[in-house]
């Protein structure tokens, strides 16, 4: 579902798509990293490093983190 009407949402993938790919490529990591700051003031203070890597990996992905990657 949009509330978006067409013309203005292909204007702006046309505006987007007028960044070069580095630029774009950057915009992304940018927005990652926000989302990942949010996501992380959002949990609660005092979880271990491991709870927090799972908290963030679930809120993130929507599955719980595989235990291979918990001992990493």
């Amino acid at each position: 579902m949009t509330d978006t009407p067409p013309e203005i949402a292909e204007m702006v993938r046309l505006r987007l798509m007028a960044k070069s790919g580095e630029e774009r490529f950057r915009m992304g990591s940018q927005m990652f990293d926000a989302a990942r700051r949010m996501v992380l003031a959002s949990l609660p203070a005092g979880l271990s490093d491991v709870e927090r890597r799972r908290q963030l990996f679930e809120r993130f992905y929507g599955e719980s983190l595989p235990e291979e990657a918990i001992s990493k």
